[in-house]
Order: C-alpha cells, then sequence, then structure tokens
C-alpha cells in the first residue's frame, strides 16, 4: 500500500514539473527570440506572439504598487498558498482523479509563474488572441494551465457526488 502511495506522489510531481518545465521551455524561447514588444503574426492578427515582461498580476492588476506590498501580494502569499496547494495533493489520500489533475495543472502553472517573478523581477507574458468578441490580455503557458486546473477543478465541483451512507441516514433522521 505504501508503495502505491509513492507512485501517486511521484506522478503527481511529475505533472506539476511538466506543467512548470512546459512553461519555462517556451519562456525561455520567447525570451532569446522575441525582441520586447515584437509582433509575430501566427494566424493573421488573430493569434499573435508578442513579449511582454508584466511586473503585475493577470492583466498588469499591481504594477503600480509599492515594491514591498508588491512582493507581499503577488510573491510571498502565493508561495504560501502554493505551499499548502502542493501539500494537500500530496498527502490528501483519496482525492478524485480529476481533482488531482486539475490541482497538479494549477500547482504548476502558479509555481511557473512565481518563479520567473522571483529569478527576473516579472513574468513573461507571449501569447494573444483576437477573435473580434473573443480578445485575451498578453498571457502564458503557465496562465494557461492555471486556467485548466481551474476548468477541471470547477467541472469536479458541479459533478453530482453520490450520497454516502452518512449523508442517507441525515437524510431518513431529518
Amino acid at each position: 500500500m505504501k508503495s502505491r502511495n509513492n507512485i501517486r506522489i511521484i506522478l503527481l510531481l511529475l505533472m506539476v514539473a511538466l506543467s512548470v518545465g512546459c512553461d519555462q521551455a517556451s519562456k525561455k524561447i520567447v525570451r532569446e527570440k522575441v525582441a520586447e514588444h515584437e509582433t509575430i503574426s501566427i494566424i493573421k492578427n488573430h493569434f499573435i506572439l508578442t513579449k511582454v515582461e508584466n511586473t503585475g498580476a493577470f492583466l498588469s492588476a499591481g504594477n503600480e504598487l509599492p515594491d514591498t506590498v508588491r512582493f507581499i501580494l503577488l510573491t510571498l502569499l502565493p508561495v504560501i498558498v502554493l505551499c499548502y496547494g502542493l501539500g494537500y495533493l500530496l498527502y490528501k489520500q483519496r482525492l478524485p482523479t480529476l481533482m488531482q489533475v486539475g490541482l497538479c495543472l494549477l500547482l504548476g502553472g502558479g509555481i511557473g509563474n512565481v518563479y520567473d517573478r522571483i529569478r527576473f523581477g516579472s513574468v513573461t507574458d507571449f501569447l494573444h488572441i483576437d477573435f473580434g468578441l473573443f480578445r485575451t490580455g498578453v498571457f502564458n503557458l503557465a496562465d494557461v494551465s492555471i486556467m485548466l486546473g481551474i476548468g477541471l477543478l470547477l467541472l469536479y465541483s458541479f459533478k453530482k457526488a453520490p450520497l454516502d451512507k452518512n449523508d442517507l441516514r441525515s437524510l431518513k433522521t431529518s
């Protein structure tokens, strides 16, 4: 039983590492090959690569905050939350698979962006989508991982869970 749990932990850490690795590899390529604010059209003007160093959070929120406040809100607190999330993922034995995968993606994306903030002082964003009604800000693969993770966690939360014996007993006594 213990070896099965060790395999589970290794697989979870591998998924998180894969998410971080894809994010960091893509950012490394962009940092080395794309000039600041350079625009490279992938699909006409609908899908664009453009390098932006974001010192704030989502859509540059918090960019203008004092350095100490920005450090606390955008680096220190996320590190604490990511450590808690990783501990929860690894030590909570019976999490449903969908929830485990969602947490791995969410944690991997978060780690990728926090790593950038600590190492470079900003997060490298480089993807932009514009299909008229559907338009994004500039984002990166860590953001994609985070959004996919949140999507899976939302999907899990909306799935109707079967009632267990305790739920059935409480319904009978009501």
